[in-house]
């Protein structure tokens, strides 16, 4: 897959071009059909699909109070969408300057960048530009006034309910990851970096990577059989997630700890996609290290036992 970091860099890309626009957190049902449109318009043309997108999301700059927790980190999205295939990725750098910038001249710079541009394909509700002046109507007025086409798609529904980040943050967030994915498209992930913690689990014969999840949804704390992915490899394990009651009782900060079973290898810096597979039990403060080292054991123990009993099938997430 092909980045590209500014909208003049769409002059490289083979014409005609079709963009796919939007912030896609998540990459999620909806997003795909948007996607899939101008991949498959392109693809008919004989041109180049482009999916544009935004970092940091733009709540995360306008409204940093107010911003929820991602779906997806731009790393994260970045690695998704080429999993699902895409050519040509262009993402703009979400600042003061793209803000300001009035949803005709955004349009327009677009126009004169790509080579020719043929298509805009959107969701329906997408709004873009200065105080997100611009929407569905006017990009149609523009096309017309610059000749390009433009597609707003429908939202896509999943048992009668619109198929949204929102939802799917929703669903995160109250452990419903069956309904996440079934909103997804796939099994919920989140993308971390192993950062270096205090060594605990290692001195408990249970060595975990702290992993960073820049922002990404958490489901709720507890222990969860886990799958890692790492530079393709797939690895399982247990993942604790939660403030740590037993060794850091005053420490509201949650933290993701993954153990990966048979890996004894040092992962400062790497990123692991974590999928939760079944959840085990909720956290709890022991009364002592010898005690949380038992309930681990037991916990890697019934873990070991899912995906033995699950080999060869799917883990359905509980």
């Amino acid at each position: 897959m092909r980045i590209l970091r500014s909208i003049p860099e769409l002059a490289q890309v083979p014409g005609p071009v079709f963009l796919a626009i939007g912030v896609f957190d998540g990459v999620h049902l909806g997003h795909r059909a948007v996607i899939g449109s101008a991949v498959r318009h392109a693809r008919e043309a004989g041109g180049t699909a482009v999916v544009v997108t935004f970092d940091p999301h733009p709540t995360r700059f306008l409204r940093p109070q107010e911003s929820p927790r991602l779906l997806t980190a731009t790393e994260h999205k970045i690695a998704l969408l080429r999993e699902l295939g895409v050519s040509h990725l262009l993402v703009l750098a979400f600042d003061q300057r793209l803000a300001s910038t009035p949803p005709e001249e955004f349009v327009k710079q677009l126009v004169e960048a790509a080579r020719p541009l043929r298509e805009i394909c959107v969701g329906q509700e997408w709004s873009f530009g200065k105080n997100r002046a611009g929407n569905l109507t006017l990009l149609k007025k523009l096309g017309a006034e610059m000749n390009f086409h433009v597609v707003g798609v429908e939202p896509v529904t999943r048992d009668g309910v619109i198929v949204s980040s929102t939802a799917i943050r929703r669903a995160v967030e109250s452990g419903d990851l069956a309904l996440a994915a079934k909103m997804l498209g796939r099994e919920y992930t989140i993308l971390g970096t192993v950062e270096e913690g205090n060594r605990l689990g290692r001195s408990l014969g249970f060595p975990t990577a702290n992993l960073s999840a820049h922002s990404e949804q958490f489901p709720p704390n507890g222990v969860y059989a886990a799958e890692g992915r790492l530079d393709g490899r797939v690895m399982h394990g247990v993942v604790n997630l939660g403030v740590r009651p037993t060794v850091a009782a005053d420490a509201p900060q949650r933290v993701l700890e993954f153990h990966l079973f048979d890996f004894d290898r040092d992962l400062y810096g790497e990123d692991i996609e974590v999928r939760f597979l079944r959840y085990l039990r909720p956290e709890r403060k022991f009364e002592n290290l010898a005690v949380l080292r038992e309930q681990i054991t037991r916990d890697a123990a019934e873990a070991r036992q899912i995906f033995e009993t699950e080999a060869g099938g799917e883990v359905s997430p509980a």
